[in-house]
């Protein structure tokens, strides 16, 4: 099997836990996680918070919010990432080339912002949002790439993706609420200034991280390029011209989602007020079809390669080599970077893939689906106040998700990857069930966070923020907190199984691509679950996002079942915490 994941024995637990936080390599994870956070908070929250108090008027703000499709659809612009060089910083290492200027670029951004006064130079202040949010997109590309390449037996990639989850969680707790704190007390402009300093000394550091290919000189790398190319004429290879045919309609399909984009950020950002497109319409609509576009319509393409390649079908049967009468193309390289990634992912996973394909749409469903209407369930549907919710979620929210991420990241090394993915798609299901009974009351809430001391350290908590007392912060702090410890520990466990289902010459573009299937049902799903709500009730939607989380544990234990079992038929017998990753 190519890339297929080779085993070490090594005894999984505290040790290898600790090995791992002491590695190097943590460190630098921990800072690239932060600077993944941060951009999104400072461009996509904090940042309305700076408007309105300059009195920009809310469909202007609207515009803003187009920053958030460079994160929505960066897979468009990933096989970029996996092939193309940065002139004169190739000699950094193949993912540090696109991290360490991309940091530099959204320090600079942000400090640049902070010298404009965004009422009177909205056209730059819009523009550098733009840019900084292309950036930050584009290093997430890069880092979740380079997190891949660099972990081994040391660094694993479990604990690597838990330090990411942890890095990113504090950046947003960071540039969002300390944000907005510090910025009462210092103002916007020197809020963006340490924000954009803090930065521009992560992409400094960034310069030192390790990268997978940083010993290599670059003329060594291109010449190896070239032979990688080179290797599409090799016998049992397929042929020029269905490989031609195959770019040629991903690339038609691909040329299709990026023009949509890029006209409706056009039209929205030169229309007058009246006339600009709906942002939510567009990614509600637009979204699901760029997604079939340049991800389901060139899988299906791709596994009609991968097919006539098993089968023997219009493949090379001599190879006379490239010297002898071949020679390295355009298209070759286009190929290579565009539909490659999709031909050895299809490939090597069979129809495994549909398995694949279905845990990755509805794993991240209950929360996705349910993170718009949080909101108005706190403050219309339970009547709390902004001060209660912002504690709950925000203060205690943010330190029980950081502390699930530690509990995945150590369960994975006691007990494995799979069990620690299908135990949190168990607990995300589950926590469904406590907000079910906040709907209807939270007797049950409040008696067991009674029982356990919590009611007693929330009160004392809210003493000390001098808050007004509340008889209901409690239960409603009780329900978040362990929602977000379930959301933590499923995510600790998601991004370490996405990471490791990828191949690694190939993982910004097959990362980038899985990563963005991931909100396509919860995207799809807000419209009919709010009209559920509407007709139904709180009540009644908890129960079945509940229900409809036991289909992602159900996919969970098939993907366990089928892992272990290619586990055997390739002599792969080592605990699964030990695994090294898919080969180069």
């Amino acid at each position: 099997m190519a890339d297929a994941a080779v085993a070490t024995k090594k005894k999984p637990g505290w040790r290898t836990l600790v090995r791992s936080l002491k590695n190097p390599k943590s460190g630098y994870m921990a800072l690239f996680g932060f600077a993944q956070g941060l951009p999104p908070a400072l461009f996509l929250g904090t940042l309305y918070a700076w408007l309105s108090e300059a009195e920009i008027d809310l469909e202007t703000m609207g515009v803003f919010s187009l920053v958030g499709l460079a994160y929505a659809f960066q897979f468009l612009w990933s096989p970029l990432l996996d092939k193309v060089d940065i002139p004169g910083l190739r000699k950094l290492g193949k993912r540090k080339q696109w991290i360490a200027p991309m940091q530099l670029i959204v320090g600079i951004a942000l400090l640049v912002m902070s010298f404009l006064d965004p009422k009177s130079a909205l056209g730059w202040f819009s523009l550098l949002a733009a840019i900084g949010a292309f950036a930050s997109a584009t290093q997430d590309i890069a880092i979740n790439a380079w997190r891949i390449d660099v972990a081994d037996e040391e660094a694993t990639l479990d604990i690597l993706s838990t330090i990411t989850q942890m890095g990113f969680r504090l950046a947003a707790l960071i540039g969002g609420a300390l944000g907005l704190i510090i910025a009462e007390r210092i103002g916007w402009p020197q809020t963006y200034v340490i924000m954009g300093a803090i930065m521009l000394a992560i992409g400094i550091a960034g310069l030192f991280a390790p990268d997978a290919n940083v010993a290599k000189r670059s003329a060594a790398l291109v010449a190896a390029n070239e032979e990688e190319v080179a290797e599409l004429y090799n016998m049992g290879e397929i042929t020029e011209k269905v490989r031609n045919r195959a770019l040629l309609a991903v690339g038609l399909l691909w040329a299709w989602a990026i023009g949509t984009v890029v006209v409706f950020m056009v039209r929205s950002m030169t229309a007058a007020p009246g006339a600009r497109p709906d942002v939510t319409q567009f990614t509600t609509t637009y979204g699901p079809l760029i997604v079939i576009a340049t991800v389901v319509l060139p899988a299906f393409i791709a596994a009609w390669v991968a097919k006539q390649k098993r089968d023997g079908t219009n493949v090379i049967t001599a190879a006379p080599g490239v010297g002898a009468g071949h020679t390295v193309k355009f298209t070759d390289h286009l190929y290579r970077a565009l539909v490659l990634p999709l031909v050895e992912f299809v490939g090597r996973m069979g129809w495994s893939l549909v398995l694949i394909l279905a845990l990755v749409l509805t794993y991240r469903i209950c929360d996705s689906i349910w993170g718009v209407f949080a909101y108005p369930f706190y403050l219309g549907e339970l009547n709390y106040t902004g001060d209660e919710v912002a504690f709950a979620s925000k203060f205690f929210g943010v330190f029980a998700i950081i502390l699930g991420l530690a509990l995945g990241g150590w369960i994975i090394t006691v007990m494995g990857r799979m069990f620690t993915l299908t135990l949190g798609a168990a607990l995300a299901a589950a926590t469904n069930l406590l907000y079910a009974d906040l709907a209807i009351g939270g007797g049950t809430m409040q008696a067991a966070s009674d029982a356990i001391g919590f009611t007693a350290l929330v009160n004392f908590i809210a003493g000390v923020f001098q808050m007004p007392e509340s008889e209901g912060l409690a239960r409603l702090t009780f329900t978040i907190f362990w929602e977000n410890l379930a959301i933590g520990i499923a995510g600790a466990a998601y991004i370490a199984w996405l990471s490791s289902i990828v191949a690694k010459r190939y993982a910004a573009v097959q990362y980038a691509l899985l990563a963005s299937l991931t909100l396509l049902v919860g995207t799809l799903g807000r419209g009919a679950l709010g009209q559920m709500i509407e007709d139904r009730g709180y009540y009644f939607v908890f129960i079945f996002t509940a229900l409809i989380g036991i289909v992602a544990v159900v996919l969970c234990i098939l993907e366990w079942i089928r892992e272990s079992r290619s586990k055997l038929a390739a002599g792969i017998v080592a605990p699964e915490a030990g695994e090294a990753l898919p080969a180069e």
